[in-house]
């Protein structure tokens, strides 16, 4: 075995003898500080021909990731009805593909911090295209459930996370703005696919393989920029540790996790079942435009805040004002009784929620200490929020059927998460910068 040369402690010259532990952490502490280093010195350009590109690569990436869950809702309505099976069965799709659209962050946001990006993300590309096309050919629930939940939710979690961490070594001052602008392309995905699929299956009636090949067909196309053009900007941190446990002992970290959890919990109620809620409690006969525009004002949404927090108030501050509108709005949804104020409902909330959907992600980035451990902390709080993206819609789901079709109950278990969303979004801002309403945070 070999020798190392071990420094004796009172002579400061150095003996034979084997490394010892202390050396180990020695040597991991003198990394971590050469990476402080490297990333204080090394500013984020926050704009440039490089920087902007990267928010154009971002906005392809959220629309075939995001968009595609924002528009689960036309899935949600042709599911239900091919297959025959209860709403709540039909949303464990979703909420499982949502799940691992996240719960995969904890692992492809190290492996990006690691050196890893391009492997990872090619991964994740072709995965998404794979369970597309197999998607296609499915004909029964277990079919749709293993290509679209499963395969394509993996494939969104290697690329959402990774292609996030990167943008974010590009931008610090003008980072929500970024982010925002980059998860327009939600909005944009949430509006182009459901669109595609209600015009080819039920207008030019070419079938639902055929409509899902097209789909993987414009995923293939908008991707191949992304596989060539985005470009990780610091080096690779080599530390071993896939969480990084100082992350717990920081109390606005926890904060801001569990008040992301909240909002992803009840969030996406709307995004799954006004549809359906449309359809069967209101009378609606073509729900799907309701989708459209839940889905289209959220361009509107997604950008006009992070430029407000960006120069005035901060993100975390706008994601509690902002916040507390949802659930309100939420709570109101209850007493809509009419098609005319369903089509007001949609419009409003598309606007808030699209809002905290750009908000959210942008504060997560600033979670921590410093750049070169983006990916591993987004990857911690976006792997503890998939969990309620997977229990989230299935728990509405369950309590509309116990509920024998009515929807009071899940209304009002969504408003009250996004509430408790809030509460948690105030003591993280609280933590972070104390009572002082004026501070920017």
């Amino acid at each position: 075995m070999a020798r190392a040369s071990l420094p004796d402690l009172e002579s400061g010259t150095t003996t034979p003898g084997y490394a010892s532990q202390a050396d180990s952490v020695d040597h991991q502490r003198q990394s971590e500080k050469v990476e402080a280093a490297v990333a204080t010195t090394n500013e984020p350009p926050d704009g440039g021909r490089v920087a902007w590109t990267h928010v154009l690569l971002m906005h392809i990436v959220f629309f075939n990731t995001w968009g595609v869950v924002n528009g689960y809702g036309v899935f949600q309505e042709y599911y239900t009805k091919a297959l025959d099976r209860p709403p709540s069965d039909i949303a464990w799709i979703g909420s499982v593909e949502t799940f691992l659209l996240f719960g995969i962050g904890v692992v492809s946001g190290r492996a990006t911090d690691a050196g890893y990006f391009y492997p990872v993300f090619y991964a994740g590309v072709f995965l998404e295209l794979l369970g597309v096309f197999m998607t296609s050919l499915g004909t029964r629930y277990w079919h749709y459930f293993l290509s679209q939940a499963v395969c394509m939710g993996i494939g969104n979690g290697l690329t959402f996370c990774p292609a996030l961490a990167i943008l974010s070594q590009y931008f610090h001052k003008r980072r929500a703005f970024a982010v925002g602008l980059s998860a327009a392309g939600a909005a944009i995905g949430g509006l182009v696919y459901p669109i595609l699929i209600n015009r080819l299956i039920f207008y030019e009636k070419i079938g639902f393989g055929w409509t899902m090949r097209c789909m993987g067909l414009i995923m293939l196309i908008t991707y191949i920029p992304c596989l060539f053009l985005f470009k990780p900007r610091l080096p690779p941190r080599k530390t071993a540790d896939w969480i990084d446990t100082t992350a717990f002992k920081d109390v606005p970290f926890i904060f801001f996790t569990v008040s992301m959890f909240f909002a992803f919990w009840g969030l996406y109620f709307a995004f799954f079942f006004l549809g359906t809620f449309a359809r069967d409690q209101i009378g609606v006969a073509q729900p799907i435009y309701l989708l459209i525009l839940l889905n289209g004002v959220g361009v509107i949404g997604r950008i006009s805040p992070t430029i407000v927090a960006d120069k005035w108030c901060g993100a975390l501050n706008l994601v509690i004002a902002i916040g507390l509108v949802s659930s309100l709005l939420v709570y109101c949804w209850a007493a809509v009784q009419s098609s005319a104020g369903l089509y007001v409902f949609a419009v409003i909330y598309g606007l808030v929620a699209a809002a905290l959907q750009a908000l959210y992600p942008a504060v997560a980035t600033t979670m921590t200490p410093h750049p070169s451990k983006t990916g591993t902390r987004v990857g911690m709080i976006l792997f503890f929020v998939s969990l309620a993206n997977l229990t989230g819609p299935a728990i509405s789901g369950a309590i509309i059927e116990r509920s024998g079709g009515s929807y009071l109950g899940a209304q009002m278990f969504a408003a009250t998460s996004v509430l408790l969303a809030t509460v948690m979004a105030v003591a993280a801002r609280v933590a972070k910068a104390g009572w002082k309403l004026r501070v920017k945070v």
